[in-house]
């Protein structure tokens, strides 16, 4: 395999589904009835099957699954020193159901050392082979960003960070650190999870920044912290953002084209890929795609993780031809919308369909742009 970055002609956006018996020992543990080394055992043991099921389906890019989580962003953030969590009372408002993770604010100042997720990612690293890469997924600077920029956290982080440049800085200067770690423990692929754009999209969702807030000042902000913790990467570290709208128990949180957000985000955010939401009427039509310039690619999330129903394959060709309209085909990739299990309790299909999924996207990957 001479190609060693993401994202590859059939690829996915990097959480799958628990298997029962890791989802016990999670349990188990919160119960206090293991250890917490018992816990990692137990880990270690579903990742190395999950590592194989990947490779064994012919992917090119393998990852942990997520399995070490509870959800995709959060577990992220409280490795980080002066982030707080705890129970949830109410929860995330989707659209179906409450989404029930912990509520996560500011305790201090923003700082980190030793970030746990560089060891979850050097227990990957050493499964690669000569057809594989791993990578490594992250929430987006600016879903951290906007975690504590919430009504419901403001006040919190009023008292440590009294703008949001300052609140910037420091999350941008911890995120260079942990982006240098992982790189110096071999990474060379990370992706940004990024809710925050899908929030900007969708009709009202500012008032989730607060009834006064700004939407081009929000969505400026975004783009900087995010580009402020990319500054000075190494040139051979390929960094994506995945564009989502929530994924929580096959429900979402959101729904909007990109038109609103397209040349902020695909203009002037400096990633190398775009991982994009595309598997229903939700996200608009492609015309966005015209703004992603130079050599940046667009990985179209055409099937949902969602729902175990197939797609019909001849349809999901035609999608992508149609979006080759506004950008060339070699610079159009396929995935899953998103992960399958974003958050622990994980989406509504079996394990079988979940592979199921994946082998139709390499099988019509195949098609477009050969083997």
């Amino acid at each position: 395999m001479s190609k060693k970055n993401t994202p590859f002609r059939f690829d996915y956006v990097g959480s799958f589904l628990r298997p029962d018996y890791l989802r016990k020992a999670r349990a188990d543990y919160e119960e206090g009835s293991i250890t917490k080394e018992d816990l990692v055992e137990v880990e270690n043991r579903a990742i190395l099957d999950l590592v194989q099921k990947q490779k064994d389906a012919g992917y090119h890019v393998i990852t942990d699954g997520e399995f070490r989580r509870a959800t995709w962003h959060l577990d992220f953030m409280w490795g980080f020193e002066g982030v707080e969590h705890k129970k949830t009372e109410i929860g995330v408002c989707f659209n179906a159901e409450q989404a029930l993770i912990d509520d996560t604010y500011l305790i201090g100042k923003i700082s980190v050392e030793n970030h746990p997720f560089v060891q979850h990612y050097k227990f990957v690293k050493v499964l690669e082979d000569d057809k594989t890469v791993a990578k490594q997924t992250i929430p987006a600077p600016a879903q951290f960003f906007q975690q504590m920029i919430v009504p419901s956290n403001i006040e919190k982080t009023r008292v440590f960070y009294p703008t949001n440049q300052e609140l910037i800085d420091d999350i941008a200067l911890a995120y260079r650190k942990v982006i240098n770690e992982l790189y110096n423990a071999g990474c060379r692929n990370i992706q940004f999870d990024d809710c925050t754009w899908g929030v900007c999209v969708a009709q009202g969702s500012v008032k989730r920044y607060g009834k006064d807030a700004d939407l081009n000042t929000i969505m400026e902000q975004l783009l900087l912290v995010n580009n402020l913790a990319i500054e000075g990467k190494p040139e051979d570290l390929s960094i994506n953002t995945h564009v989502c709208r929530g994924n929580y128990h096959s429900t979402f949180f959101s729904s909007g084209a990109y038109d609103s957000v397209a040349e902020f985000l695909f203009t002037r955010e400096n990633v190398d890929a775009y991982y994009l939401e595309y598997d229903d009427e939700r996200s608009g039509n492609f015309e966005p795609l015209k703004f992603v310039l130079g050599d940046k690619k667009v990985v179209l999330g055409l099937i949902t993780s969602k729902s175990p129903v197939l797609e019909d394959k001849e349809l999901v060709i035609r999608k992508i031809h149609e979006a080759a309209n506004f950008i060339p085909l070699d610079r159009i990739y396929l995935s899953p919308q998103c992960g399958f299990a974003s958050c622990e309790i994980g989406n509504k299909l079996t394990e079988g369909e979940q592979w199921k999924k994946l082998a139709l996207v390499k099988e019509i990957a195949e098609e477009v742009w050969g083997k």
